[in-house]
């Protein structure tokens, strides 16, 4: 049985996506597969039945320090990986397969990665315009890219004993469906739809007879006060749970209204129909990968602009969404799931 080490990415929706890949290895033969990511991801990574294990990162994004990553490659060459695949592009990413020794070292190419990666693979953009595609290519055969890889889509597995301890722990009620709200975006404020058209749509959906409950980290409470404020069939999440307890939560919603955030390749991994809401983003680049999607977007001519903040000053790809056209969007979602 081969060993792979594969070091993942540092987002939330691109280590969902990564499972793509993780899927492609198991079918390609027998192998255990770990992954070096962040330590927040862990959870995510738990949920997940292809890896056998997550491997902490001890740096934080946008860290050096050599001496920690000779010391982690040094670590791992007790693994005795047959192959590393490395998911991101920088060169400091490819530094601990390098030092662990591990016979095959595969990336693409990027940020003079010559030596320390052994296998590398040209980037073409216009072949593999999704992230999921590219994530993919890396674990075929050297030389057998010659057209976007198929995938089949990342699915993760909600743990049922902490279902059942969130819900008391939060004091949440099942018994009225709940829609998920997920309006933070780590990127910037150039991906988040207002929260007023949030707190619109969720006194829309609560007239159906609809509970919001309101995911994201602590920071993300500026953008969820507006939404529940005044209205009693919102419940803030925000800041109380781990990202493992947001997987598990998420997994009971019914449906998902989500900016194009990590959370939004969790509700997609788990088949939770979303709404999308993408301003400065590309649906092309990184779509939900799900089965029930409602894409909203208004393809202005200056989007898809991927800047953090809106560089005219107005991030009318956001606003110009109306909350009715995102209710609209739902129906045939949340009609489906009350029947």
């Amino acid at each position: 049985m081969r060993k792979i080490l594969v070091v993942g990415p540092s987002w939330v929706g691109d280590m969902v996506m990564a499972q793509s890949l993780f899927m492609r290895l198991k079918e390609s033969g027998d192998c255990d597969i770990d992954v070096l990511a962040p330590a927040w991801s862990l959870p995510v990574l738990a949920r997940m039945p292809e890896v056998r294990r997550g491997v902490a990162m001890p740096l934080g994004h946008g860290q050096f320090d050599l001496r920690t990553r000779w010391r982690l490659g040094r670590e791992l060459a007790s693994g005795h990986y047959d192959q590393a695949i490395v998911l991101p592009g920088s060169f400091k990413s490819a530094l601990a397969p390098f030092f662990a020794r591990i016979p095959q070292r595969t990336g693409f190419r990027g940020e003079m990665r010559y030596g320390l990666l052994n296998d590398l693979r040209p980037l073409d953009r216009a072949l593999l315009p999704m992230t999921v595609q590219r994530f993919v290519a890396l674990g075929q055969p050297r030389g057998e890219v010659s057209a976007p890889p198929a995938f089949r889509v990342p699915r993760l597995r909600a743990d049922a004993d902490n279902q059942r301890a969130l819900l008391e722990r939060l004091s949440l009620d099942t018994a009225r469906p709940a829609i998920a709200f997920m309006p933070g975006a780590e990127y910037g404020p150039a991906k988040q739809w207002p929260p007023a058209h949030y707190a619109d749509l969720a006194r829309l959906l609560a007239a159906q007879g609809f509970q919001i409950w309101v995911f994201g980290a602590e920071k993300d409470g500026e953008a969820a006060r507006p939404i529940a404020d005044g209205n009693p069939a919102v419940c803030d999440l925000t800041g109380r749970t781990g990202l493992g307890d947001a997987v598990d939560l998420l997994a009971l919603a019914r449906a998902a209204v989500t900016n194009d955030s990590g959370l939004m390749h969790v509700a997609a991994a788990l088949d939770v129909p979303l709404a999308a809401i993408f301003g400065s983003s590309s649906p092309e680049h990184t779509p939900p990968l799900g089965q029930r999607v409602a894409v909203e977007s208004l393809r202005l001519p200056c989007a898809p602009c991927f800047a953090r903040r809106c560089p005219q000053g107005h991030t009318r790809c956001l606003s110009g969404i109306e909350p009715a056209r995102v209710f609209a969007a739902l129906v045939p979602f949340i009609g489906e799931e009350r029947r």
